[in-house]
C-alpha cells in the first residue's frame, strides 16, 4: 500500500511550500488614531444610566416585558436626540426558544452614507446583570455626544436583543444594514470588575478574523484611555479558532456576513457574571476608549474592508494563500501515496470498490445519528437552538436532555451492529479488514475528505495533516509496526483535534458533558452546515474502523500479488514460446 519512495518525494513541494511562505510574510496595517480629545464621554452620567434602568428593569429575558420596556426607553432617547429612528420587530429562535425580539436603529447621517455602527444588546438570561447593561448605557451616552456634533460618516446606534444567546438581534441587522458599513463596534460589558483580556475581541463565526487595522485603532485607543494593555490575539489561539469558527459573542455573526466588526468587553469574550459588581471609573476609561475609537474611524479617509483570514504572527502577516499552499503541500505526499496503492491495488484487481463500499458504510451510523437528532429537534424533544453559538450552560443539560444524548449514542451503535453489515454483504464482503485493499479504500476516502476540508477551510484541514499521515504509517502492511506503536500513533494524531476543540470549548465557557450537548445542538440547529456534518462523520467512521484494520493485518499477509498479465488467449505469459533461434542469418 505505501511506496516509500513515492512517500518521499512528495516531500519535496513542501519544502519548496514553506520557503514561498516565507516570502509571503507582510508588514500588517497600522491602527487608526486622532488628536482630538474624548472628554465629551461623560462618565458619571452615563454610570447613574445604567444603575437606574438595572434598578428599573433587572428580569431583561430575551422578547420578556422588560426586555421591551428598555427598547421603548431606547427609542425615546433616540427620537430626542434627534436621531432617524428605526424599530424593527422579528420572529427568532432564542435560548428560551423562539420570541419577538425588536431592533432599535437610531441614524445621525453624516455627509458619507457609510456607516460606522455602534451595536449593543440590552437583554439578559439572569438578574440584576448589571454590567451586561453597560453597553445599553454607553450606547445612549454616545447618542448625547452626537447629537450636535458634524461628522463625515453617518453614525449608526443599534440595540439589539437575543446578545445574551444566539445573537438574533445582530444577526437581523448585519443581513439588512440598510448601507454600506465601515466598521462595526460592538460594545459589550465596559464596566464590570472582571477583567479578562483580550479586551478586543476579533473572532467570527465564518472563515475569518476582524480586519488588523480595526482591532488595532481599538487596542490604541484602549491603551490611551485606560492606561491598562487590551492584551493580545496569539497565532497558535488564531489558527484554532479559523479551524473551528465560533464565538458567543455578537460581533461573530456580523463578521459571518462579511461586515467587519469588534467586541469591546473588559471580561473578554465570555463576558461577566450576572452578579458582577460595576465600577464608574471604568465605565469612564472605556466609554471615552469607544469615542476615541468612533472619532478616529470618522476622519479616516479609507478603512478596512471585509473580515480577513490571514494570521498575525510575531508582528508579521501571513496570507490566506499562503497557510492555504503550506497546508496543502503538507497534505501532498500523504494523498500521492494514497493514489499510488489505490492504483497498485486496482491493476491487481483486489476489489477496491467493494471495499470503498464498505469504507463509506463506516460512514453510515454517524449519518443515521445526525438525521435522527435532527427529527428529535423537529418533533420538539430537544431544545430549539438558537441561530448562532451561545454561552456555556445558557441552554440547560437536564435528565431530557441526557436522555436524548443517549438515544443518539444507541442509535449509533445499533446502526453500526445492524445497518453496516447488511451494507457490506450487499456488497460481497466476507473477509474481515486488514488487506491491501481495504487500506487503500479506507485512506482514500480520508483523503478525498482532506481534499474537500483544504477547499473549504484551510485551517481546519490543517487538523486533519497528522491523522492523515499517521493512519496512512499505521496500516500500511509495509511498515509492520509492532501494535503498540501502532495505536500510539492513532492516539498521537488525534492531539491537534483534541487541542483546537478545548480551545474553542473554553472560550465559550463550555466543559464536560456541556461541550458534546453543545455541538449536537449546533448540528441540529443548522450552524454546522450539511456539508460538514458529512466530513465529520466520514472521519469518524474511518477513525473507528482504523483499529480494526490494525488488528487484522497482522493476521494477514499484506503484501500485493504480482499484477495479472493480460494479452491475447493464446499467449500464456513471459517464456511460454521457450527459446526460438533467430531466423536472420548470422
Amino acid at each position: 500500500m505505501l511506496n516509500l519512495r513515492v512517500y518521499k518525494a512528495g516531500l519535496v513541494p513542501a519544502l519548496i511550500a514553506l520557503i514561498v511562505a516565507a516570502f509571503s510574510l507582510q508588514d500588517p496595517p497600522r491602527g487608526l488614531t486622532t488628536a482630538l480629545p474624548p472628554d465629551a464621554f461623560n462618565g458619571a452620567r452615563a454610570f447613574t444610566l445604567l444603575k437606574e434602568m438595572a434598578a428599573t428593569d433587572p428580569d431583561r429575558r430575551p422578547g420578556g416585558a422588560g426586555d421591551g420596556h428598555l427598547a421603548a426607553r431606547v427609542r425615546e432617547v433616540f427620537a430626542r436626540r434627534s436621531y432617524l429612528v428605526d424599530v424593527d420587530s422579528f420572529a427568532a429562535k432564542t435560548v428560551d426558544g423562539e420570541r419577538t425580539l425588536q431592533t432599535v436603529v437610531g441614524r445621525r447621517v453624516g455627509v458619507s452614507s457609510h456607516q460606522i455602527v455602534v451595536l449593543a444588546h440590552r437583554d439578559a438570561l439572569a438578574q440584576p446583570a448589571t454590567a451586561q447593561l453597560s453597553g445599553t448605557a454607553a450606547l445612549l451616552e454616545i447618542a448625547r455626544v452626537f447629537e450636535g456634533r458634524r461628522q463625515r460618516r453617518t453614525i449608526t446606534l443599534v440595540s439589539t436583543s437575543g446578545g445574551s444567546g444566539g445573537n438574533a438581534g445582530a444577526l437581523e441587522f448585519a443581513r439588512a444594514t440598510g448601507g454600506p458599513i465601515d466598521a462595526v463596534i460592538v460594545v459589550g460589558d465596559i464596566a464590570g470588575e472582571i477583567k479578562r483580556r483580550p479586551y478586543v475581541v476579533p473572532w467570527s463565526d465564518g472563515l475569518g478574523i476582524a480586519p488588523i487595522s480595526l482591532r488595532r485603532t481599538v487596542e490604541a485607543a484602549v491603551r490611551l484611555e485606560t492606561g491598562s494593555d487590551p492584551g493580545d490575539v496569539r497565532g497558535l489561539s488564531q489558527l484554532a479558532r479559523l479551524a473551528l469558527p465560533a464565538t458567543a459573542a455578537e460581533q461573530g455573526v456580523v463578521l459571518g456576513e462579511s461586515v467587519p466588526a469588534v467586541l469591546l468587553q473588559v471580561s473578554g469574550e465570555q463576558g461577566p457574571g450576572s452578579q458582577s459588581a460595576v465600577s464608574q471609573e471604568r465605565l469612564t476609561g472605556f466609554g471615552r476608549a469607544l469615542l476615541r475609537t468612533l472619532t478616529a474611524l470618522d476622519v479616516a479617509p479609507t478603512l478596512a474592508g471585509e473580515p480577513q483570514a490571514s494570521v498575525l504572527v510575531r508582528s508579521k502577516v501571513l496570507p490566506l494563500w499562503a497557510i492555504k499552499l503550506i497546508v496543502g503541500a503538507l497534505l501532498f505526499p500523504a494523498l500521492l501515496a494514497i493514489i499510488d496503492g489505490c492504483a497498485r491495488v486496482a491493476r491487481r484487481r483486489l476489489g477496491l470498490g467493494r471495499w470503498l463500499v464498505w469504507a463509506l458504510a463506516t460512514a453510515l451510523p454517524f449519518v443515521l445519528a445526525a438525521v435522527f437528532a435532527w427529527l428529535l429537534e423537529v418533533a420538539g424533544l430537544l431544545p430549539p437552538a438558537p441561530p448562532a453559538p451561545w454561552p456555556g450552560g445558557a441552554i440547560a443539560l437536564d435528565w431530557a436532555a441526557g436522555a436524548a444524548m443517549a438515544s443518539v449514542v444507541l442509535v449509533v451503535l445499533a446502526a453500526w451492529l445492524t445497518v453496516r453489515p447488511l451494507l457490506v454483504r450487499v456488497a460481497g464482503i466476507s473477509e474481515p479488514p486488514g488487506s491491501p485493499a481495504s487500506i487503500a479504500a479506507l485512506m482514500l476516502v480520508l483523503g478525498a475528505v482532506c481534499v474537500g476540508v483544504w477547499f473549504a477551510n484551510p485551517f481546519a484541514a490543517a487538523m486533519l495533516i497528522l491523522p492523515l499521515h499517521l493512519w496512512l504509517i499505521a496500516a500500511s502492511p509495509e511498515v509492520r509496526l509492532p501494535r503498540a506503536v501502532a495505536g500510539l500513533l492513532v492516539l498521537v494524531s488525534l492531539i491537534p483535534v483534541v487541542l483546537v476543540s478545548l480551545v474553542v470549548a473554553d472560550a465559550l465557557g463550555i466543559g464536560g458533558i456541556q461541550l458534546p450537548w453543545t455541538a449536537l445542538l449546533l448540528v441540529v440547529g443548522g450552524q454546522v452546515g450539511p456539508l460538514a456534518v458529512l466530513a465529520w462523520c466520514l472521519v469518524l467512521g474511518c477513525f473507528v474502523a482504523l483499529p480494526g484494520i490494525v488488528a487484522c493485518q497482522y493476521r494477514q499477509k499484506g503484501d500485493l500479488p504480482p499484477p495479472r498479465t493480460r494479452g491475447p488467449i493464446s499467449y500464456a505469459g513471459p517464456g511460454s514460446l521457450g527459446g526460438t533461434d533467430s531466423g536472420f542469418r548470422r
